[in-house]
């Protein structure tokens, strides 16, 4: 079965569900990842200048650096990607600057994930 041989309602149906359902799929997963690079075994923490808390701390700020910035991205890109296609239809030559406002909303997730690699990078070798 195609999804083109879905009724309009159906297929409109599905996407609703698949927009609902897989964010929060991705944020789940995510969470369960940084939950597992949170813990931290009480022999890591011997050294005393470092603080117990480094390590948790910057495993879940990378997290919520791609996590916040994804979402951001995919909210901005929901709304000006209507706008530009729509625009797109009445004039196609504008074609450069629907696709320079498409690319900058994905600018923001790649932001996003160059932020939290060089969070991650701080986080100490256990």
């Amino acid at each position: 079965m195609k999804i083109s041989d879905l009724s309009p309602v159906a297929r409109k149906r599905l996407f609703l569900v698949l927009v609902a359902v897989v964010p929060i799929v991705i944020i789940t997963i995510t969470i369960t990842a940084v939950s597992a690079a949170i813990q931290v075994p009480p022999a890591a923490a011997t050294d005393a200048t470092q603080n117990t808390l480094d390590v948790p701390m910057l495993a879940l700020s990378s997290m919520l650096a791609v996590t916040l910035t994804s979402i951001a991205a995919g909210y901005a890109l929901a709304r000006s990607g209507v706008a530009a296609i729509s625009s797109l239809v009445e004039k196609p030559e504008g074609f450069f600057k629907a696709f320079l406002v498409v690319t900058l909303c994905e600018a923001i997730a790649i932001y996003g994930v160059v932020v939290a690699v060089l969070l991650w990078t701080k986080i100490p070798a256990l």
